[in-house]
């Protein structure tokens, strides 16, 4: 009875404190995650107020907020859409490997971590958080916006490849042999083709056999249903955030929105919890020592992720601010790199703590330069930018270039952003959705 007692007052404390965190931020119009990341700072082994008999049931809570997060992102497009997406933004996910894990690869040699650290840590910085960015793609109203399909085929790719990366990592770090770690990535390969197949050539049907009028019972087949397709993809050793992907993918039309507007809310607790989770799981004491080069490694790959992002949307014929957007949002790491680190550290214990503050850094400056990198870039553009020559000293025909420019650039940001009165994800961009 004590432990159940000690259990309510925990979790009936954190979700408190995170409802208060949710509404401040929302007064200043920030998004939450950083705040919950330090809420679990406080909370966890070393913080302020640790937590003891809540944190398993935490730990369970975080698993479903990456699933649900994943779900919802996927219930957004369709499977035909994620295809077509996937074969015009294969170069973008070759150009966004080579910017982003190389420099991880290169700092854990120079580190003399020894190779296979080396391609632990080339996944640590190299892979986004699909969960983060999902949730910074709702708190700023873009999932309708013109270069959200690029930042989800981005995503996309990263996610997929790591149905070859885990299990190429596995085997590594275990020593197996060719033999074994080839068997393990067939089976991860399969299984991703296995779903992707389903999705497309039967989805509708899929979408028949979930939907239902009653509320009720189509909660509790699409989350069971969700759930279930997660954990049978971690069993085969894919993720199980790609899992639930996947299952997003192939639901359409009413069933999709149905979904939708019932998970959400769900989604978003457990979503909190999550980012409680990963802030629970780091101890304050252990960041410190690897501090610097954690924000050297943070500074290189948020200007390699930027151009990443600038890279793909430029290729999909996204508007210069879409790509300063693009770039931004990409920008945040989390889930899956702290998964990989967690993998690595029985070969080079030092990665731990070094993935964690790494980890950290970004977590946090995600969402704020999901924000506030076009803004910052169009000013800096501006400022960079020649004087028009005075009307004393030349003709006022000289000055055409450079109104013309001012007047582009204009332009090009109004065509960006949704009309007025209309919401964040307005029509005019709105991305495709299933149907």
């Amino acid at each position: 009875m004590h432990d159940t007692t000690a259990l309510l007052i925990e979790l009936g404390s954190v979700i408190l404190v995170l409802g208060i965190l949710g509404r401040l931020a929302g007064r200043v119009g920030f998004s939450a995650i950083p705040l919950y990341l330090l809420a679990g700072l406080a909370f966890g082994h070393g913080g302020l107020l640790p937590l003891n008999a809540s944190e398993e049931f935490i730990a369970t809570g975080a698993e479903i907020g990456v699933i649900l997060l994943l779900l919802l992102l996927g219930l957004e497009y369709s499977a035909s859409e994620l295809v077509s997406n996937l074969k015009t933004q294969y170069p973008s996910g070759i150009v966004d490997f080579v910017l982003n894990a190389v420099p991880g690869a290169l700092a854990a040699l120079v580190l003399g971590w020894g190779p296979v650290a080396a391609v632990a840590l080339a996944g640590v910085t190299w892979i986004s958080s699909s969960g983060v960015i999902a949730k910074v793609l709702g708190d700023l109203g873009r999932l309708g916006n013109r270069e959200t399909p690029v930042i989800l085929g981005v995503l996309v790719i990263e996610d997929l490849a790591m149905a070859v990366y885990l299990p190429l990592l596995t085997a590594l770090l275990a020593g197996l042999s060719l033999a074994s770690g080839s068997l393990t990535l067939l089976i991860s390969l399969g299984t991703v083709g296995a779903v992707l197949y389903l999705a497309l050539r039967h989805g509708r049907l899929i979408s028949r056999a979930v939907s239902s009028d009653n509320p009720e019972m189509l909660l509790l087949v699409v989350l069971g249903l969700t759930v279930l397709v997660a954990g049978v993809a971690q069993e085969l050793q894919v993720s199980a955030a790609v899992g639930a992907f996947l299952v997003g993918i192939a639901l359409s039309g009413e069933v999709a929105e149905g979904a939708h507007n019932l998970l959400a809310p769900l989604r978003d607790l457990f979503a909190a919890v999550f980012f409680v989770f990963f802030g629970l799981n780091t101890d304050p004491a252990a960041i410190p020592p690897v501090l610097v080069p954690a924000l050297i490694l943070a500074t290189v790959t948020t200007l390699t992720k930027i151009g990443t992002g600038w890279y793909a949307a430029k290729r999909a014929g996204v508007r210069t601010a879409g790509r300063w957007r693009t770039g931004g949002t990409l920008v945040a790491r989390g889930e899956f790199s702290i998964v990989i680190a967690g993998l690595a550290v029985g070969v080079e214990p030092r990665i731990g703590p070094l993935a964690t503050a790494y980890v950290l850094i970004l977590v946090i400056l995600g969402p704020l330069a999901a924000r506030w990198t076009e803004p910052l870039a169009r000013r800096l553009t501006r400022k960079a930018k020649p004087a028009a020559p005075a009307a004393s000293t030349a003709p006022a025909a000289s000055t055409a270039p450079a109104e013309a420019a001012v007047s582009a650039v204009s332009a090009d940001a109004a065509a960006e952003k949704p009309a007025s009165g209309a919401p964040a994800s307005g029509a005019a961009d709105a991305a495709p959705s299933h149907g």
